[in-house]
């Protein structure tokens, strides 16, 4: 997926309030940029840390500024959770990822009270996605989610497995932008709860799915496939 062009570079000088981050550009000017991540943004949101912004000429808009990526140990992050399912639907929709191509995909698909991110269709076969961003890691090369606790998360694994019941197949995929990570395991110390319904939901039949991003100034795309570490 197109990242915004042209991106503005600067420092992040503080992240308030979850949507609110302070920004010096390169030309010395400071500005406040919209944050959409709602997460803790823990080990991204660090002052000094490099970020490209980009800039909105929408009148209706209160910030003219959206911090897009940020750069963690010499590599891009993208904390822009708002692009994230629209890169996995690129990916659905261009059969880029093993096991989940062929079929007709239905974005936000109302599931219960849930809605899922993805709904995937392919003859008798109705599959049932939900896709999560994962910009953090426990262990220098292994990426971990969440970055906060997160009850909304916990409903969605419990939606899932309430799904693969009703006989859907039911994936829990991580979107993960860190660029050193070669594997994915839960935050069980952040969440515990979160790590122990995801090992519950995967012990019920429930699919766990863990792909790198390729994050550039131009875009993000889907990477390869890494394993999902529940042991």
């Amino acid at each position: 997926m197109k990242l915004p062009y042209p991106l503005l570079e600067g420092t992040l000088l503080r992240r308030y309030k979850r949507f609110f981050a302070v920004i010096a550009l390169h030309d010395g000017t400071v500005v406040t940029a919209h944050t959409p991540n709602t997460g803790s943004m823990k080990q991204c949101a660090i002052a000094g840390y490099p970020v490209l912004i980009s800039r909105s000429d929408n009148p209706k808009r209160k910030l003219k500024y959206t911090l897009e990526l940020i750069q963690v140990g010499g590599h891009w992050v993208d904390t822009h959770t708002h692009r994230t399912n629209r890169v996995v639907e690129e990916a659905l929709r261009n059969d880029w990822i093993e096991n989940l191509s062929g079929y007709q995909v239905t974005p936000e698909y109302r599931f219960g009270d849930s809605r899922i991110d993805f709904h995937l269709e392919k003859e008798d076969e109705k599959v049932l996605i939900e896709v999560k961003n994962v910009t953090l890691c426990c262990e220098p090369t292994t990426a971990c989610f969440p970055d906060a606790v997160t009850t909304r998360g916990q409903k969605h694994l419990r939606a899932l497995l309430a799904a693969k019941k009703q006989g859907y197949r039911a994936v829990i995929f991580f979107l993960v932008q860190r660029a050193e990570a070669t594997a994915f395991s839960p935050a069980d110390e952040i969440d515990p709860e979160y790590g122990r319904l995801l090992r519950d939901v995967v012990a019920g039949g429930v699919e766990s799915m863990a792909y790198k991003s390729i994050v550039t100034v131009q875009e993000n795309r889907i990477g390869e496939q890494i394993p999902v570490l529940l042991d």
